[in-house]
């Protein structure tokens, strides 16, 4: 028998891997000064799969927020232009302190959205992203850190940086696993929206490739 119509949907919200409805996307400082000093990954290889996860994320309705950090202050620049192009209607939230779980106005964002499941990438892995992930964790929420979308000052950070997220209980993910995660069956009509972002995303990466510049 051929087998052509999707299983049942399980339930959206209460099933235990990532749904639209389930979850949220977090980014944080992925600002000029922070690429600047990566060395673990390319810049082209974060933004390949950071670009990934907006359109994921646009694609499935799943909130986002984008936070920066010393933007008011007149030490940094915001937001990555071709980030902020695939999130016409997010406004970055900016904050003063490394951490931004310790930021109000972020913390209620976040809580904002009613999800526990936080699929989160931020420049560097090592901090901006550790930091508020470990928080999190420990208030409840499950954070999906997206290992190849985030890069920190060395690999030593990096990696030293995701087991860290792992032993207090982190997931970590990638964006194409993220992006199966929310399309989940190739017979669902929404499975368009999937293939379309990989029409996208597999020419691109061939292309990185091709200059040295992926992972």
């Amino acid at each position: 028998m051929a087998k052509t119509q999707p299983e049942p949907i399980r339930d959206p919200k209460s099933d235990h891997l990532l749904t639209p409805e389930n979850c949220a996307v977090v980014l944080i400082d992925y600002q000029p000064e922070q690429y600047s000093t990566i060395t673990s990954t390319t810049k082209e290889a974060i933004n390949l799969n950071v670009i990934a996860l907006c359109k994921l994320a646009r694609a499935y309705d799943v909130p986002v927020i984008v936070s920066t950090v010393g933007v008011d202050m007149g030490v940094n620049t915001g937001t990555a232009e071709e980030i902020m192009a695939e999130l016409p209607d997010v406004k970055e939230i900016d904050r003063s302190g490394v951490n931004s779980w310790e930021d109000e106005e972020f913390r209620e964002a976040v809580k904002a959205t009613g999800r526990k499941n936080i699929v989160m990438a931020g420049l560097w892995t090592e901090v901006c992203l550790t930091f508020p992930a470990l928080d999190m964790q420990k208030e409840g929420y499950h954070v999906y850190p997206v290992a190849d979308a985030v890069g920190g000052i060395s690999h030593t950070a990096h990696n030293q940086a995701i087991e860290r997220m792992r032993q207090a209980g982190a997931t970590p993910v990638t964006a194409i696993q993220f992006g199966s995660e929310l399309m989940r069956n190739w017979a669902r009509e929404s499975s368009q929206k999937f293939r379309e972002v990989l029409q996208w995303y597999f020419p691109k990466q061939k292309e990185l490739i091709s200059q040295g510049k992926a992972d």
